[in-house]
């Protein structure tokens, strides 16, 4: 009798009844009534959106010993109390790294045995390097400073580190113990360059040992604990060959900007934060001949040319007291009054334009800057915008014609959704149309598609225009063929 509701044991259903049909209205009346009855929705429309993913970042490699790591963590913070007690922080500085490390096992050695832990040959090692890194470098950052993989370090909190390696973001599995171990960490860094942070000064800017650069913003500013972000600096810099093999540009575009730089043309290269800015300024650099002067001009110095007669300026925020800054307009304004050939600012955001500009026009060609921009159009105006926010009152034709007279040639760099970087275009500024500055791009890379593991397609292309500046690259013994201009035709 219960059979509507057992179990489905595999026999064939029996066929469902078809339901009966409506019947039919007997006169007018219930066939308007019948009419102005709700009818059941229909089924959706199928979506033509992706689906997102909901799924948390997690670390690429699973953590199976996170119980082991807990416990090595709570074993180091005693140890490192212990060692906090016992060493002889004033001496620390004269210690080598070898006498540094002798102790350090010592005393855990003793630590363990008083209380009766065991570990065995790799987790001693590990605990070891760990104590070394908390006194003398920092901390759970360490391993990341010493991966030459990792470009970026970025923390949103003590138990969330993300790390970029080829222009992708992951979760790493390494984390602080909490937020006191994290702001001692941040402290350790800025304690050592004179500076501060705490409520009153919750953010800072400082440059570590090996020249990365770091920030940090700390609570109550930073809601969900300390965010610190450090772009770490790359002690083998990437050439122009360097640039070509990884697919940046190609060949006929390197001729062309060497031809550019040889012959003293004012270059500026824009791009968004992490585009590759820097990295292509230095590259350009190499192009720079050995017996010019150049002066370079930075707020933490990453450029590393390779000429000679090469002298570096970095500029400096002001003290806990609001006193002592140097702003990179302050560094300009000296560097004209020191004989350079050539001014390499790393990046031109503020006021120091109009001084920039100025230095383009008078006798110091071959100048060269970033800029944060997204096209070469828009690059231009934001070269107006900054001369408008300096505070000096020009008309819109007489700024646009200081800039056409003084900027060149405009170099963008991209990093593609899928974390490439590339020279997404070269435009030349050919001068003044009206109260419009006139510009022509040679050079751009044509996006075709999209690979199903989301890595771009394309290829780099010329655009069929001529160099306005062929004949100066001939005066300067720069023949370019004019090949290099035709556009890449692709079947």
């Amino acid at each position: 009798m219960f059979s509507r509701y057992k179990k489905d044991t595999g026999a064939t259903p029996a066929p469902r009844p078809k339901p009966a049909a409506a019947p039919r209205p007997a006169n007018a009346a219930q066939a308007r009534e019948a009419a102005a009855a709700p009818k059941p929705a229909a089924a959706p429309a199928a979506s033509m959106r992706k689906p997102m993913p909901k799924s948390a970042a997690v670390p690429l490699a699973a953590d199976k010993n996170r119980k082991r790591k807990e416990r090595l963590g709570e074993i180091k913070l005693e140890l490192h109390r212990a060692l906090l007690d016992n060493l002889n922080l004033a001496a620390l500085d004269n210690a080598s790294e070898q006498e540094l490390r002798s102790e350090i096992n010592s005393i855990a050695t003793e630590v363990l045995q008083e209380k009766g832990i065991v570990l065995n040959r790799e987790e001693r090692t590990t605990l070891n390097q760990e104590l070394y890194d908390e006194v003398k470098g920092l901390g759970p950052l360490e391993s990341l400073l010493k991966d030459d993989s990792v470009s970026d370090i970025l923390v949103n909190g003590p138990q969330q580190i993300f790390v970029e390696r080829d222009g992708k973001l992951t979760l790493s599995d390494v984390t602080f113990k909490d937020e006191k171990h994290l702001l001692r960490i941040i402290d350790k860094i800025v304690s050592a360059v004179g500076r501060r942070v705490d409520e009153m000064n919750p953010y800072v800017d400082a440059r570590l040992g090996d020249g990365s650069r770091f920030n940090a913003m700390v609570p109550p500013i930073a809601v969900d604990g300390s965010l610190v972000s450090i772009r770490k600096f790359k002690k083998d810099k990437l050439g122009i060959d360097d640039l070509v093999k990884f697919g940046a540009f190609t060949e006929e575009m390197a001729a062309f900007l060497q031809a550019a730089v040889a012959t003293r043309l004012n270059i500026i290269v824009s791009g968004g934060t992490g585009s590759g800015k820097t990295t292509t300024l230095n590259a350009l650099s190499s192009f720079i001949d050995d017996s010019e002067r150049i002066l370079t001009i930075e707020d933490t110095a990453e450029l590393q040319l390779q000429q000679t007669h090469v002298g570096r300026m970095e500029s400096r925020p002001p003290n806990v007291e609001g006193k002592g800054a140097v702003s990179p307009r302050d560094c300009l304004k000296n560097a004209l009054r020191m004989r350079p050939d050539r001014i390499i600012v790393g990046e031109t955001r503020g006021e120091e334009v109009i001084d920039m500009l100025q230095a383009m026009n008078t006798g110091h060609d071959g100048s060269m800057t970033t800029i944060h921009a997204n096209s070469a159009r828009d690059g231009v105006s934001r070269l107006e915008n900054m001369i408008a926010m300096s505070g000096i009152e020009m008309p819109l034709k007489a700024m646009r014609s200081q800039i056409a007279s003084a900027v060149h040639l405009i170099v963008q760099a991209s990093r593609l959704q899928d974390g490439t970087r590339r020279m997404t275009s070269i435009t030349e500024v050919t001068g003044m149309e009206g109260d419009v500055i006139s510009m022509q791009e040679l050079f751009r890379f044509q996006r075709t598609g999209l690979t199903p593991e989301n890595k771009i397609v394309g290829h780099f292309t010329a655009t069929g225009v001529r160099s306005h500046f062929s004949e100066r690259f001939k005066m300067w013994g720069y023949d370019l063929p004019a090949h290099i201009f035709d556009p890449v035709r692709m079947e």
